[in-house]
């Protein structure tokens, strides 16, 4: 079920965390919150392949840590309008919920690759590694901001 991030309290059960996406052509970065849901953890960077197999990943982690809802970062065009990008992360969204009841929520991730990327420059790592940490530290931004907002509520 896709719902708003301010609904997202009231269907998660104690003790459930976040998991936070950024989608890529390539990859599927994710991020973890706490059980406090307090603080978004950078996890790993799924190189994608088929859909299936891409799902099958993301249910195995969804069940071994306890996940109660999805964040999927949604990449608005500048002046908030929603282009193709987001259309894919839409589908991906609507082809999870045909495999799996799943709670998804969508935020808006504009800049959020640019902002980590500049982080990372700015502590001097190397280009390679900057190419293996962006995507899942640009999930942890995006959810981080979800959990902010959410210990505002």
């Amino acid at each position: 079920m896709e719902m708003e991030i301010d609904q997202l309290k009231s269907y998660l059960q104690k003790g459930e965390r976040l998991l936070g996406l950024d989608l890529g052509s390539k990859t599927i970065g994710l991020a973890l919150s706490d059980v406090m849901l307090t603080i978004a953890t950078p996890m790993e960077t799924i190189k994608r392949k088929k859909f299936t197999k891409d799902a099958e990943r993301l249910f195995t982690i969804i069940d071994e840590q306890n996940v109660g809802a999805l964040i999927l970062g949604l990449p608005k065009n500048m002046d908030g309008s929603e282009g193709p990008r987001c259309q894919s992360t839409r589908q991906f969204a609507k082809n999870l919920l045909e495999k799996r009841d799943l709670h998804i929520c969508y935020w808006d991730e504009r800049l959020s690759t640019m902002a980590v990327t500049r982080t990372l420059i700015e502590a001097d790592a190397s280009r390679k590694r900057q190419g293996e940490l962006v995507d899942k530290m640009a999930a942890s931004y995006i959810l981080q901001g979800v959990l902010d907002k959410l210990s505002r509520a």
